[in-house]
């Protein structure tokens, strides 16, 4: 017998509406450690737009020593994708890991998966910050792109060195940020990081970084991030409105 009475939301619902467009996700199936199959990528997309996003660029690795995903195998699984999800917009960039292999298809002008126009989204290692991480950078400038870097609140090493995420943003790299992190799922650090980062003006973009159902319901209940997802907005600053398509 089902209770006549509901459990009352000990928050407002998220409501991303206003944001349009995530543009970091893990949706395409089977590629890396995101969707396995079209069925969990569907559940996914479905869940996503419950909570009001409207368009979705989704950026699997390319990570060579886990995940050797090429451009021609990005854009068949996104094929496939679309064929299962209709009318809903859809495209796949990729979230490149700053080694060895990103410095060889810039070296062999190869060219990169963008999130809109020349914008390409890189990480680093989650452990230590890349040797030549002003090299890649400097090399994806010069071949004309200009670096998003993904989730700069969960590099933990930067608690203690700060000022680079001041070198990045003055060589002219944007800051994406995951929703998730605003609400302390990874960690207290993760989420100290985000809101120095909101403190300083660094944040550029907001998006899911969305694997797998577990990302998804802490999403929907994570309407207790509403009003500094909405001083953001407010502020102008940030770009995801305009990356829809």
């Amino acid at each position: 017998m089902f209770s006549i009475f509901k459990r009352k939301s000990s928050s407002k619902k998220l409501d991303l509406s206003a944001i349009k467009t995530d543009m970091h996700s893990h949706l395409l199936p089977g590629i890396d450690d995101g969707s396995p199959d079209i069925d969990q990528s569907l559940i996914l997309i479905d869940g996503l737009r419950d909570l009001g996003f409207q368009y979705f660029i989704t950026t699997p690795h390319i990570m060579w020593d886990m995940y050797k995903n090429t451009n021609e195998i990005i854009q068949e699984k996104e094929k496939l994708l679309k064929e299962s999800i209709g009318e809903t917009p859809l495209r796949a960039a990729a979230e490149y890991y700053l080694d060895d292999y990103i410095g060889e298809l810039l070296q062999k002008k190869s060219p990169l998966l963008t999130i809109h126009e020349n914008k390409v989204l890189v990480e680093f290692s989650f452990v230590s910050m890349p040797l030549n991480w002003k090299d890649n950078i400097f090399n994806l400038q010069l071949s004309g792109y200009q670096p998003i870097l993904a989730h700069p609140e969960r590099y933990g090493y930067l608690a203690r060195e700060k000022g680079v995420y001041d070198d990045l943003k003055s060589m002219g790299c944007l800051f994406q940020v995951n929703l998730l992190s605003l609400t302390g799922y990874y960690n207290k650090a993760a989420q100290d990081l985000a809101h120095y980062l909101l403190d300083k003006k660094y944040v550029d973009l907001l998006g899911t970084d969305l694997h797998h159902t577990r990302h998804l319901e802490a999403l929907q209940n994570a309407g207790n991030i509403m009003p500094v997802i909405n001083k953001l907005l407010d502020s102008g600053s940030l770009l995801n409105p305009e990356l829809a398509f």
